[in-house]
């Protein structure tokens, strides 16, 4: 039987920009970025989440440096990790070329909130010298003036157009001075704003982007706007990089940003995946125990198969059949499938011990 697979979208053709150890467009693998959420200045505690991050699959990780002990911890921060390094820096042109003279790999910068245009050029210069690149960050909550005509004058234009023209706007400054190794953001807050500002951007410029959502909310809202925007964007051929912005723990935006990777066919994915069906009145057996079990005792298993645990006899022998190893449950009795053919008939209360046995069977193959 023919196997499935996920086909790749076309990508964007985007330059390349370096980033540390990681190269960002040029038609290199997308990666998945964080941010840590401890304080900078306190060193042990932001480099200890940097390393679950980086166990996580995290690739490139950013570090607020909102003042001068949070810059002041950046040199020693380096020393201790192997991601790439960001600062992210708002307001302050001297953080940024502290963060600079500390080694950081990339600075994340948004021009419109550092006041006088020689600093900006000043951080732009530096930069350049150091040869490390600068992400132009330009967010919805941040992109309008905040007082005076300049605010009255924006609000009738289109947010869309604000951002997409206010990061143009930047690039050509940049650019007037020389500098060209930069990668852009346009984040906002509703999945629809963010995907229409990424599309007319990528059409307008050949920098590598970066794809999020800013003020994605919650975990489970965070999760579903992130799908929507990153994964939409994504399964158009556009983006180079991405984080999923959650509140909580930085490590849950890692393992989502790595599945949405994997829902967009831009990397395999890590481990066992498991397929199931969402159950209807013809099940006849408790489908999410089977499911919970084959979860439990497969996901610490180091090989990359898929494997279906489907409830009925409609969907469930073709998804099985489909997929490296699969069972379908027919009453009480279920069929195990293995590389397209069906293998055997096992009694439910066997199905998981013979689908475990021939998951083992078959990744011992592949090492």
């Amino acid at each position: 039987m023919a196997r499935m697979t996920t086909p790749s979208p076309e990508r964007r053709k985007s330059r390349a920009v370096r980033v540390g150890t990681v190269t960002v467009g040029g038609g290199r693998p997308v990666s998945v970025q964080s941010m840590t959420n401890t304080p900078t200045a306190a060193v042990a505690a932001t480099v200890g989440q940097i390393h679950r991050l980086a166990e996580a699959g995290c690739q490139i990780v950013r570090v607020a440096v909102p003042d001068d002990d949070a810059a002041a911890a950046l040199a020693e921060i380096k020393s201790e990790i192997a991601l790439p390094l960001v600062a992210d820096i708002h307001f302050r042109s001297d953080l940024a070329l502290k963060a600079i003279a500390a080694g950081v790999d990339k600075v994340r910068l948004n021009p419109g909130n550092i006041r006088r245009r020689e600093d900006v050029e000043a951080v732009v210069r530096a930069a350049g010298h150091a040869g490390i690149p600068i992400r132009i960050g330009v967010n919805s909550g941040s992109v309008r003036a905040r007082t005076g005509e300049a605010r009255a004058a924006e609000a009738r234009v289109d947010l869309v157009e604000l951002m997409v023209a206010r990061t143009l706007e930047y690039v050509a400054w940049f650019e007037s001075l020389d500098f060209r190794e930069i990668v852009l953001s346009l984040k906002a807050s509703s999945a629809m704003s963010t995907m229409a500002a990424y599309r007319q951007i990528a059409g307008r410029c050949d920098y590598p982007l970066h794809l999020g959502v800013t003020a994605a909310g919650p975990a489970e809202e965070g999760v579903i706007k992130s799908a929507v925007a990153i994964g939409g964007l994504l399964a158009e051929g556009i983006g180079d990089t991405i984080r999923v912005s959650l509140t909580g723990d930085p490590v849950a935006e890692v393992h989502v940003g790595r599945q949405i990777l994997e829902a967009a066919g831009l990397r395999e994915p890590a481990g066992v995946q498991i397929l199931s069906c969402p159950t209807c009145g013809r099940c006849q057996v408790d489908l999410a125990a089977l499911v919970e079990e084959a979860r439990r005792r497969l996901g610490k298993m180091d090989v990359s198969l898929k494997v279906a645990v489907m409830g009925c006899v409609v969907n469930g022998p073709g998804e099985a059949a489909e997929a490296d190893v699969g069972v379908a449950m027919a009453g009480e009795t279920g069929m195990l499938f293995a590389g397209g053919e069906l293998l055997r008939k096992v009694p439910a209360e066997q199905v998981i011990d013979a689908l475990i046995d021939e998951v083992r069977r078959r990744s011992a193959t592949r090492t």
